[in-house]
């Protein structure tokens, strides 16, 4: 699914009618006893960080959501069933948190006492009016420090309806956004068909995946090798986490900037097979791609290492595979580009690394931080810069992305780090970035993309050497 921003995802006016949490499910939410599951240590950083961003005076919008189409004319009862039937599928959407002095405590609802209200917002005759509409809407809704703080929206045509779903980061990463627009299409189909879409088996809950991840992180301590690894590679990033190696034009000390976004096409299918053909020796073009940009930040900033922290998913059992959540976790990588001769030795470099380390992303990096006693008291929502692959190829529904104008929707805010992710998809490659908005950093990261494009291309046309 290519990712964006609400500006860049094809809205087109209409009718737009919203979907929040009942004021019924609200009042049940308030008399609800804690629930004994613990939030993740991801989700609870996310939750401190964006409550310390606020004390510093600054209101850092960091949802996400999708967007998709759907054929009409569109019916609006079904399509809500649809939408209900949905949300109480995955307990998390269901399941918030309350402060308790200083602790972070959970509340999760029954799925009987979970209900939609409906609303007319009113017709918008201008795109980007609508587009900032719902940017506001979602902003004040999709909020890590309020509950509810998901929104479901429909801009209703003759012609069908285009549906724009955000949420706080703390119930949803990227996979979980792109599975969505298949199984709203299912269930709304099967609606209107007046029958019961086959699911199988219930997804599993995020929220047990929590209870059971956070029990597995509380039983190691500050001598425990994970731990260990980490504190050798913070120190060799001088006491911090890894930012992007390259000047991005900030001055430092000073207030948190406004970050820009890009979005665009990075290599065709043929392109990105003949990419992942090269690399596959190595590991695929994952490898390939921190390979790539490891070369890419020694050209422009010249330091001899390329220190990085690669997210991966915890999904580790095939029961969570379709379980709506925030299954991500980091592994620290370092690749000593200053004595790299060329893309195959890079290659090599990347892939050592990462079997090395990977294992690391499964223990949350918040608990680790917490065992070395690191006084990272978050400034910026996030923790340090990334570069993602996905292949998106095999999620349900991806054959009919471009069809369905479905995207992965990003909010861009602030932020002092630089963050890339790249997906595969049936057309090709599709790089989205966001980064400090200064002059500076919009040169430099121009640079980085159309050398990461460049070298993609050597790879398809041959100019590079064979890997031995």
């Amino acid at each position: 699914m290519r990712i964006t921003d609400i500006q860049r995802c094809e809205v087109r006016p209409g009718r737009l009618v919203e979907w929040t949490l009942s004021p019924a499910t609200v009042a049940a939410a308030t008399a609800l006893p804690d629930d004994s599951r613990p939030p993740a240590y991801i989700q609870e950083s996310h939750i401190r960080t964006a409550r310390c961003v606020r004390e510093d005076g600054l209101f850092v919008p960091t949802w996400l959501g999708t967007a998709f189409d759907l054929p009409g004319p569109v019916d609006l009862d079904v399509l809500e069933r649809a939408l209900h039937t949905w949300t109480l599928r995955h307990e998390t959407l269901r399941s918030g948190f309350r402060w308790a002095g200083d602790e972070l405590r959970r509340f999760t609802l029954d799925a009987a006492d979970v209900s939609l209200r409906r609303e007319e917002a009113g017709h918008f005759p201008d795109a980007d009016g609508l587009a900032r509409h719902l940017q506001h809407r979602f902003d004040t809704v999709a909020d890590a420090l309020r509950w509810p703080n998901l929104i479901y929206t429909a801009v209703v045509r003759d012609d069908g309806a285009s549906l724009y779903m955000a949420f706080d980061h703390s119930n949803v990463d990227a996979y979980s956004l792109q599975r969505i627009a298949a199984e709203i299409h299912e269930l709304y189909a099967a609606g209107l068909a007046g029958s019961e879409p086959d699911h199988g088996v219930p997804p599993a809950s995020y929220v047990d995946f929590c209870e059971m991840e956070r029990a597995g992180a509380d039983g190691i301590d500050g001598r425990h090798a994970v731990v260990d690894r980490w504190r050798e590679f913070i120190r060799r990033c001088d006491g911090t986490l890894p930012g992007f190696p390259v000047d991005l034009g900030l001055t430092p000390g000073g207030p948190l900037p406004r970050q820009q976004m890009m979005c665009e096409p990075l290599a065709d299918a043929d392109a990105a097979a003949a990419f992942e053909a090269y690399c596959r020796p190595y590991g695929g073009s994952l490898v390939g791609m921190l390979a790539a940009t490891a070369l890419i930040v020694h050209e422009l900033g010249g330091r001899p290492v390329y220190r990085t922290v690669v997210p991966f998913h915890t999904r580790v059992k095939s029961r969570w595979s379709d379980s709506v959540g925030w299954y991500v976790g980091g592994a620290p990588i370092e690749v000593p580009v200053g004595r790299t001769r060329g893309f195959p030795e890079a290659l090599r470099a990347v892939r050592a690394e990462l079997q090395a380390n990977r294992s690391l992303a499964r223990m949350p990096l918040a608990r680790v931080l917490r065992l070395l006693g690191a006084d990272f008291r978050p400034t910026s929502p996030d923790l340090y810069s990334i570069v993602s692959y996905v292949d998106a190829r095999a999620i349900p529904g991806a054959g009919r992305w471009a069809q369905w104008k479905a995207y992965g929707l990003m909010r861009v805010s602030y932020g002092d780090q630089v963050c890339v992710w790249v997906n595969r998809l049936p057309e090709g490659l599709w790089l989205a970035s966001r980064y400090p908005d200064t002059d500076v950093a919009a040169k430099t990261m121009r640079l980085y993309v159309e050398r990461l494009r460049d070298r993609i291309a050597s790879v398809a046309d041959g100019s590079l050497p064979a890997v031995s």
